[in-house]
């Protein structure tokens, strides 16, 4: 359990570095260029490092039930999150999905990388959201795994 609250604080210390040399202008220029789809990834496995290390603290100190079989889960979920941030901006950027924000140019980004946290903090909420937008749009049948979390919400 140890390794994993210091895998997820050293997430949190990478994103905190890459955020800072972002702004300095410090990372090499073809990242600079892409800096909105950059911070939606950060801000997605931010989201994670944030829900990982409440479900280490939930589980060991107030239900006192840690159980080692979830291991892979804390070690796979920030690299899952990452994913889910980009694919937010992507979403987001293609039209597929809409924020009902003010349509300043400035509070855009924010819009944005609010959607890529909540992205990677509720992994399963936004897949079963992505899913369905593809069976409404598309046609393409919902996973296995959403469509059992929709039988259990009945």
């Amino acid at each position: 359990m140890i390794l994993i609250i210091l895998y997820h604080l050293l997430f949190l210390l990478i994103y905190a570095v890459l955020i800072v040399a972002s702004l300095t202008g410090k990372l090499p220029a073809w990242l600079l260029e892409h800096h909105q789809p950059f911070f939606c990834v950060l801000a997605g496995g931010f989201g994670s490092s944030v829900y990982c290390l409440r479900g280490i603290y939930l589980n060991v100190c107030v239900y006192k039930q840690w159980d080692p079989i979830w291991r892979p889960w804390y070690y796979l979920r920030p690299i899952v999150s990452l994913c889910c941030g980009f694919i937010s901006f992507i979403f987001l950027k293609a039209g597929l999905l809409a924020l009902d924000a003010d349509l300043k140019q400035d509070s855009n980004f924010w819009g944005f990388y609010a959607l890529a946290f909540i992205a990677g903090l509720n992994v399963d909420r936004f897949v079963e959201k992505i899913e369905g937008l593809a069976q409404a749009t598309w046609g393409i049948e919902r996973s296995r795994t959403a469509n059992r979390s929709e039988n259990k919400k009945e």
